[in-house]
Parts: structure tokens; C-alpha cells; sequence
């Protein structure tokens, strides 16, 4: 498995300056699409009952990156340094917007979800470069030490990371939130498109960044479903297991189950493409293989999970 992937390091995905422009664009679109559901009123709410937000931020910014580092070392017999770095990049990222249907989906606290995703989104412009670098950090010091891997080529500028995550996240944001609170009735009639399209750009972006590189994608795609499987699948019990140990309801513990899963990998891939951040010296294939595979992979897991819930009852 360990040779396999290794396969997949010296794969570079290069867009040109056009290219790279479209999809900033594309993100900042969508992430101006989410803006739409923040509405002030939401963050009084959270505060005034913090509890419930707090241990869903934990659970999402906190406990699942140091998870995701306890888990690529216990897999580092098995996985690549770039396979592993780019599960840590994952768990890295802010909540995804598709985690707001699937938890109205699977009748749990949609308003909690929303919160959570605003909160997350808007923290990330800190959050991600730090999660990465720190974690990131411990990782290559572990696996140089351990494994004698040299990861020098994997030492990444943080504050070029910082200042993408909020030209792409922190600006699209805050013109989203001072266009839904100055515009609600275009706002109303806007929102459910935008969303629509935000996830048919998400998936054009991972198939145009793929073709010229699909037959490896198809002849490698087993090892990193296993991955990506394993690690979705800890990220969820993850949400799930802080929800138990906080003892708070089931209404509540499905959102934290979901929103700990269900990541904003197209900023990962963004990251990824980005040139300032990642040149093209860096052998970086097993972090897009994947960071590309968990964005499809998240919808299938949590649509699945959501719709198992939706047909059950709530447990008081």
C-alpha cells in the first residue's frame, strides 16, 4: 500500500493564471452563498447559550485534528507523508454548507448547524493555518525522527496560507452578511440557487483538476477510499463520541455528529492549487488525491447517515 501511494506523490494538477483565477472566484462565490444563512441574530443566540456551540467548536477545531494526528501516526507504516499531511489539512478546514441540509434532514438542531458553520468559517481564517502548521508540525518532526523521512519540501509559509484563507473565506463573508442584512427579500429568492450551484461548481472543479490524471485516479482510488472511509468514519464517531461525553441530547448530539464530519474541502483543494503556498517543486499528489476524495466521499457518508436518522426517532 505504503508503494502505491507513493505513486501518487510526484502528480502535479497546474492551472494556469486564468485557471487559478476561476476558481478563487468559485470559492468565493460559494462562501458568499453561506454568508446568506448568517444572520446576526444567531451569534446572540449562540452566546447567550454557549455551552452547545463550544463543544461542537471543540469537536470540530480541537479534538478532531489532534485525532487526525493520532491516526496518521498509528497508519504511518501504511500511508505516504503527503497522504497523511493531507488528512491533517482535511481536519483542518471549516464545517461545510451541506452540512446545514443534512442536519435538517436527520430532524436534528439546524439552527445549532448553522451556527456552527458561520462560527467555523469565520474562525478558519485563523484556525486552518494554524491546525495545519501545528499539527502539521508535530507530524514531520515525529516522522523524521521515527521513519528518517526528510519532509523539509512539505515546510509551507503560514502567512501566505493566512492570507488566502481570508481573501478566499474572511471578505466573501463579510459581503455576504452586509448583503443579507441589507437585501433579506433578494437574499430569500438568491439563497437556494446559489446553493445548487455552489455544489455543481464543487464537483466540476475536482473533475477539470482529475482529467488529465483520471486513469491513475481509477487505478489508485481503492487505497484512498480505504483512507478517506477511515478517517470520515472517526471524524463522525468523533462528533458523536463528544456529544455522549457532554451528555446533551440526541437533538443536539446528531448536529455535532455531522458538522465534526462534514468539511469545506474545496478551500483544502484551493490551498492545494495555490502556488504561493504549494509550489510546483512540492511532490503534493497523495494531499489532493486526498482532500478531492473526501469532498465527494463526506456527501456520500453524510447524506447516508442523515437519511438513516430521518427515519428514526429522536431518543429523549
Amino acid at each position: 500500500m505504503y508503494e502505491a501511494l507513493q505513486q501518487l506523490d510526484p502528480i502535479r494538477i497546474n492551472f494556469s493564471a486564468a485557471g487559478m483565477h476561476s476558481i478563487n472566484v468559485v470559492l468565493c462565490f460559494v462562501m458568499f452563498g453561506v454568508a446568506l444563512n448568517i444572520q446576526p441574530g444567531q451569534f446572540s443566540r449562540l452566546i447567550k447559550q454557549p455551552k452547545l456551540p463550544l463543544i461542537g467548536l471543540f469537536s470540530q477545531m480541537i479534538a478532531l485534528p489532534a485525532i487526525t494526528f493520532l491516526l496518521v501516526i498509528s497508519l504511518s507504516q501504511y500511508i505516504t507523508p503527503t497522504v497523511a499531511m493531507g488528512m491533517i489539512l482535511v481536519a483542518a478546514c471549516p464545517g461545510g454548507n451541506i452540512s446545514n441540509f443534512m442536519s435538517s434532514y436527520s430532524k436534528s438542531n439546524t439552527e445549532l448547524a448553522v451556527g456552527l458553520t458561520a462560527t467555523s468559517t469565520i474562525l478558519a481564517t485563523f484556525t486552518t493555518p494554524f491546525n495545519f502548521a501545528f499539527w502539521g508540525g508535530l507530524y514531520v518532526k515525529y516522522i523524521s525522527n521515527h521513519a528518517g523521512h526528510i519532509l523539509k519540501p512539505l515546510t509551507i509559509d503560514n502567512w501566505q496560507m493566512f492570507e488566502t484563507v481570508f481573501i478566499l473565506l474572511g471578505i466573501p463573508l463579510i459581503i455576504g452578511i452586509l448583503f443579507s442584512r441589507n437585501f433579506p427579500k433578494t437574499t430569500e429568492k438568491i439563497k437556494k440557487p446559489i446553493q445548487t450551484l455552489s455544489f455543481i461548481f464543487f464537483i466540476a472543479m475536482i473533475v477539470l483538476a482529475f482529467a488529465n490524471n483520471w486513469s491513475l485516479f481509477l487505478k489508485y482510488i481503492f487505497y484512498i477510499f480505504i483512507i478517506v472511509l477511515i478517517h470520515n468514519s472517526l471524524a463522525l464517531i468523533t462528533g458523536f463520541s463528544i456529544g455522549t461525553i457532554f451528555k446533551v441530547s440526541d437533538y443536539n448530539r446528531r448536529t455535532l455528529t455531522i458538522e465534526t464530519g462534514i468539511h469545506n474541502s474545496g478551500l483544502g483543494l484551493l490551498l492545494l492549487f495555490n502556488p504561493k503556498i504549494f509550489p510546483p517543486t512540492m511532490q503534493i499528489g497523495g494531499m489532493i488525491f486526498i482532500v478531492a476524495w473526501w469532498g465527494i466521499w463526506h456527501i456520500v457518508s453524510g447524506l447516508s447517515l442523515s437519511s438513516y436518522w430521518h427515519r428514526r426517532s429522536l431518543h429523549q
